[in-house]
């Protein structure tokens, strides 16, 4: 019945921010963003939303910020009475997975592919633009292969301003030039067109390797930065920047099958 059908409280604890929705199998609700270091709002803002979300309810979080997870614990502990069941400690990994040491690759990746071949149920690359940006690969039999990382195009910014003497720190802004006419543009042209170019680098060489072109989606806070106009890009097929806590819920929902 739809009332037995288990409600999660997933919870995505980034670098920058945690993020937190209400899913259910394939509907998210209430999605909420909290900047790790201004974290005083967390616990009420979870107890409001811990009100709507219907029994049985569990909350589960992945975590790529041991601090980050500590917080929301004390937070969910004080304000909801609950346990949070982590990926990697109480659940399970939510995708079988190709690597040698499957624990180290970060749960924020194995969530969004996992949610990414739920969703496609064909080989797929999950490009992630957060703090730093990661371009992963999942066979046709629903495998994580691996990946790439590289430096998320804030992270980019700030390394050029205080790796070098006379340039500047920069805002990011989806660049409506070819090329730079000052230092301003050129650094943004340069970080904006870079991750583009990477990008499609990266597909061509996963795409190779499988013997035919994979789907591509992409997620993260930068995604609608860094990622060309629906309809502008012949590379990416979506925008999904709710791929990781639906790979968080998708985990509790693995562990009980078990």
């Amino acid at each position: 019945m739809i009332d037995d059908i288990p409600n999660v409280l997933a919870c995505d604890v980034g670098n920058a921010a945690i993020h937190v929705a209400h899913v259910c199998v394939e509907q998210v609700a209430g999605p909420l963003t909290f900047r790790t270091g201004e974290l005083s709002p967390l616990g009420e803002a979870l107890s409001a939303l811990w009100q709507e979300i219907p029994e049985p309810r569990k909350v589960a979080a992945g975590s790529v910020n041991p601090a980050g997870l500590k917080a929301l614990e004390a937070a969910v502990a004080d304000g909801l009475g609950e346990h949070v069941l982590a990926i990697g400690r109480e659940l399970p990994l939510p995708i079988a997975t190709d690597v040698p040491e499957p624990d180290a690759v970060g749960v924020d990746r194995l969530c969004a592919a996992a949610a990414a071949f739920d969703r496609l149920g064909v080989a797929c690359v999950v490009a992630d633009f957060g703090t730093a940006v990661t371009v992963d690969c999942v066979s046709d039999e629903g495998v994580f292969l691996g990946g790439a990382i590289l430096p998320g195009v804030h992270l980019a910014a700030r390394s050029l301003a205080d790796g070098t003497a006379q340039l500047p720190l920069v805002a990011p802004c989806r660049p409506d030039w070819a090329y730079g006419r000052d230092t301003r543009e050129a650094i943004i042209g340069g970080l904006v067109y870079g991750l583009r170019g990477a990008l499609r680098g990266l597909v061509e060489a996963y795409a190779t390797r499988l013997g035919h072109w994979p789907l591509v989606i992409a997620t993260g806070g930068d995604a609608e930065l860094i990622c060309e106009q629906a309809g502008e890009s012949d590379l990416i097929q979506a925008v999904v920047p709710d791929l990781v806590l639906r790979g968080v819920a998708m985990a509790y929902y693995k562990s009980l099958l078990k």
